[in-house]
């Protein structure tokens, strides 16, 4: 007879109790699917005494995870803690080191320590598996590694992080600041308990970089993603943008380039008709573009209970069927250490910026773009109350370097009022 797959439960938040409550409500339909029974050994958490609407009564209670990753009696470490060091780390070391296999939710310990993990765990015989760590229950790490494995991956992009989707979406459709959904969203609980994790782009940008690792076969290097949060995104370019036909997102990119891996989380502007152009709420959405298989759009919950414990399970149940990849999806000694790319591949920019009210104002900035190299693909300039008129400027092609150039000279002209906006127009 099959054994039982033991696991040991870490965490007992959001993402825990819904494993717990998951299989204690489809036992039955995960033993018929995988073969085998799939059991709780034992939990950790912070406080036994929490009232956590589930019961905990039938397993044992571990106060250290660390010694929850040592037991006997658990096969399968299952990390959803939080924290890239700490209890987190320790404890899937510790793990690792008895030999159990990990599934972990933890974005920023994988973003941040992945790679000397995966060679530690590969040198146990362990596997780690991370499905719920990026987009909750979009199954994009299973396609990347499983599905699209014959695929030159070509571009990763997507919305990553639910609460900015929810705050920009918000802004849109009640025509609210920034700050006042940013203080709607936190009362709410949509934001961590650090909300610069989110609307910083840090979330996601943990999320992109693992993504990034399986595509390209590299080293996962969170420290090269380019980060920009939403912070500076007005109801003013959210209004213009969609006049000209965009919707902006926090949008991330991954592509190898022939400058190197580019890495970038920021906000960007996309066509009001693409799929990412439609997104709305808390919903993530991951577009994956391969040689063989073209462009797949991967679209659903990024966070809660349900999806994130159903990405956890997921994984779970690959282990309990005796399906072992690796854990970026090929040996993490043969991962290479990929050159960061100084600048992003050109790009059309979206320019907002207030001209004086002076004779020539609109053909002295033409002509510091034009001095930069930069053509001007259409523009639009809107009636005013005062001295300054609003101005938008859509560009061809070009690169950031080329563009801030143009940005520095704007400030010759003595024409531009107050800072000039740039956001950056990604092809869908």
């Amino acid at each position: 007879m099959t054994q039982p797959l033991r696991l040991g439960i870490a965490g007992l938040g959001t993402v825990g109790v819904g494993v717990v409550r998951m299989i204690q409500k489809h036992g039955d339909l995960l033993q018929t699917r995988s073969g085998r029974a799939i059991t709780i050994s034992a939990v950790s958490a912070r406080s036994r005494d929490k009232d956590r609407g589930v019961d905990l009564s039938g397993y044992i209670w571990e106060d250290d995870p660390v010694a929850l990753a040592r037991r006997d009696d658990v096969d399968v470490f299952v990390e959803v803690m939080g924290g890239e060091n700490g209890p987190a780390k320790e404890s899937t070391e510790a793990a690792i080191a008895a030999g159990k296999d990990v599934v972990s939710a933890n974005k920023a310990l994988l973003a941040v320590h992945g790679h000397a993990l995966a060679l530690a765990a590969e040198a146990s015989g362990s596997v780690i598996r991370f499905e719920a760590a990026v987009a909750g229950g979009i199954p994009v790490v299973k396609a990347l590694t499983e599905g699209l494995a014959g695929n030159d991956i070509t571009r990763i992009m997507g919305v990553m992080n639910g609460s900015c989707n929810y705050i920009l979406t918000r802004m849109e459709n009640a025509g609210l600041s920034y700050q006042e959904v940013f203080d709607e969203a936190n009362a709410l609980g949509y934001l961590e308990a650090d909300p610069e994790l989110d609307v910083g782009g840090i979330d996601a940008g943990h999320k992109l970089a693992l993504l990034a690792s399986i595509a390209f076969g590299t080293q996962v290097d969170f420290g090269a993603v380019q980060l920009e949060g939403i912070g500076a995104v007005s109801i003013d370019d959210i209004h213009h943008a969609a006049d000209m036909g965009f919707k902006i997102k926090l949008l991330g990119v991954a592509q190898m380039t022939g400058r190197g891996l580019e890495q970038r989380m920021s906000p960007c502007l996309v066509p009001d008709t693409s799929p990412l152009g439609q997104l709305q709420g808390g919903t993530n959405m991951i577009v994956l573009e391969g040689d063989y298989v073209g462009q797949i759009v991967l679209r659903g919950a990024g966070a809660g209970e349900g999806p994130t414990a159903s990405a956890v399970m997921g994984d779970v149940m690959d282990i309990a069927r005796g399906i072992r990849i690796s854990t970026f999806g090929q040996p993490a000694n043969t991962l290479r250490r990929a050159r960061a790319a100084q600048a992003a591949v050109p790009a059309p920019y979206y320019l907002r910026m207030k001209l004086l009210d002076k004779p020539g104002a609109l053909a002295k900035v033409a002509r510091a773009l034009g001095d930069a190299g930069i053509s001007i693909d259409r523009m639009r300039q809107y009636d005013h109350a005062d001295t300054a008129a609003p101005v938008l400027i859509v560009t061809h092609k070009t690169t950031r370097t080329a563009l801030d150039e143009a940005l520095a000279a704007f400030q010759e002209t003595g024409v531009v009022y107050g800072d000039p906006v740039a956001i950056r127009i990604e092809a869908v």
